[in-house]
């Protein structure tokens, strides 16, 4: 047992440097390892310790270098292709729209930001209209807990704290309906490794641990699953 540490160089497609921040995802898949998904009505909630490097090892770009998202589901409008070749129409109607809210590890490098120091801060996706937004800022590196749940009436909480301690109503930052939707179903979660993708440049190296799924049994009793990462 032991955590896992993420880094990418290659996050576009291998060979063909796009010069253009792209992602890496490790996804946890909780879906498939419980063979089905998770209703909202279970109160969904994950938690995850990442170890954020000392700031002069993170790659010199301003812009996300982490994420740490979920994957729901809902009922929306989404479009439908029907017909063929010249007679193919896009039409809109009610189905099932995948979406994936998170929290990114936001980097402002003060070599290319001309400021005096760098800066780093949660960015947060996302509100009623999909925008992202900034959250707290991020006064030290070393562990913090990450964690995101999900409430009955489709609402998706975000918290944070520095530390590998256990979150508590103290870190919270936000509750939104991001796009808004109202969530129904809960998939899984994963992770983002960023890179400037440019063929030569790893991206920030960060470790996990310790990713757990809570949800409340109709029993009302708490029930987890998650271990330390292989």
């Amino acid at each position: 047992l032991g955590a896992l540490l993420l880094r990418s160089k290659l996050t576009g497609i291998p060979g063909k440097p796009s010069r253009v921040m792209k992602q890496d995802d490790f996804v946890a898949n909780v879906q498939y390892r419980l063979r089905r998904q998770i209703d909202v009505a279970e109160v969904p909630s994950v938690t995850t310790r990442v170890f954020l490097p000392p700031v002069s090892e993170w790659e010199e770009r301003s812009g996300p270098h982490f994420g740490f998202r979920l994957a729901l589901e809902t009922t929306a409008m989404v479009d439908k292709e029907e017909g063929f070749g010249i007679f193919k129409r896009t039409v809109r109607e009610l189905g099932n729209e995948i979406y994936w809210p998170g929290m990114f590890i936001e980097f402002e490098s003060k070599e290319k930001s001309g400021k005096e120091h760098d800066y780093a801060y949660l960015r947060v996706r996302g509100n009623r209209r999909g925008g992202d937004f900034r959250g707290p800022q991020i006064g030290t590196t070393g562990w913090w807990t990450l964690g995101m749940s999900v409430t009955p009436d489709g609402m998706v909480h975000y918290y944070a704290s520095p530390g590998a301690d256990d979150l508590t109503e103290d870190d919270y930052i936000a509750s939104q309906l991001p796009y808004g939707y109202k969530a129904e179903r809960f998939r899984t979660f994963f992770y983002n490794v960023c890179s400037a993708d440019d063929g030569r440049t790893w991206s920030t190296s960060f470790i996990v641990d310790d990713p757990k799924v809570f949800v409340i049994r109709p029993n009302g009793k708490l029930a987890t699953t998650g271990s330390t990462t292989k």
